[in-house]
């Protein structure tokens, strides 16, 4: 249980933000923190369900057949070569991409 609202400042939100890597708007800052509010409202309010300790976890409520899942069969891989046969850019074993990071 929380035990009470937090609040997220928007200062924390643009530390958030700047760890991230990114930037937003004032007005998407502003935005996003009264997402946060009403999400950690919601939290707290599931936080106030009682007896939720004695339930136990329900992933899915009706039985699943898995009878379209086969077997796992082990079989023989592909060569290097062939894999590697269509690739544009490489390097030995490698396969090259664009970077993608500042």
């Amino acid at each position: 249980m929380f035990g009470g609202i937090i609040v997220i400042s928007i200062e924390e939100l643009k530390d958030l933000a700047n760890r991230l890597k990114f930037d937003m708007s004032e007005e998407e800052y502003q935005t996003l923190q009264k997402e946060f509010e009403i999400i950690l409202k919601q939290m707290d309010l599931i936080g106030q369900i009682e007896n939720v300790d004695t339930v136990e976890p329900m992933t899915f409520p009706y039985p699943v057949s898995a009878s379209w899942i086969r077997e796992d069969v082990e079989q023989e891989g592909l060569e290097i070569e062939e894999l590697m046969s269509n690739i544009k850019d490489r390097m030995g074993n490698f396969i090259k991409v664009p970077k993608v990071v500042g």
